[in-house]
């Protein structure tokens, strides 16, 4: 039997603490989602001036990033790779750069999503809330 860590309220707060500051530090209306490993909603923020589209982007790259556990981008690249029949995979939401898994001892223990800015800058915005819990 393994044992695997898990996301707890403290993590979450810490990572959306450090995602808003890298957003606000850089002036980007974003909105941030954190899931569990199981793609669940755990958080989600709207900054101010951000667009309310983000509010639900945000949330699926998460999810998309921590069911497949890997980063959205993968999956948007496969499909601009001409793989386009990707777009049915069930249960696959944002094939969008922009969601990142928080993985710990290689294990997914969740995702951050973001949406509002260019797709590489809400993926470094994610990478700075992660940061921020050591991983």
């Amino acid at each position: 039997m393994k044992t695997q860590s898990v996301l707890e309220l403290a993590d979450v707060k810490a990572i959306a603490a450090a995602a808003e500051a890298e957003a606000v530090k850089n002036q980007w209306a974003v909105s941030i989602a954190i899931a569990d490993a199981g793609g669940h909603l755990l958080w989600l923020q709207r900054l101010d001036g951000a667009a309310p589209l983000t509010a639900q982007i945000a949330p699926a790259k998460a999810h998309t990033a921590a069911m497949g556990r890997r980063e959205s981008r993968v999956y948007e690249e496969v499909i601009n790779g001409g793989r386009v029949s990707f777009l049915s995979a069930p249960g696959v939401q944002a094939m969008l750069e922009g969601g990142v898994p928080i993985l710990k001892d290689g294990q997914c223990i969740g995702a951050v999503g973001v949406s509002g800015v260019k797709s590489t800058d809400d993926a470094q915005i994610a990478r700075a809330g992660i940061a921020a819990i050591g991983l």
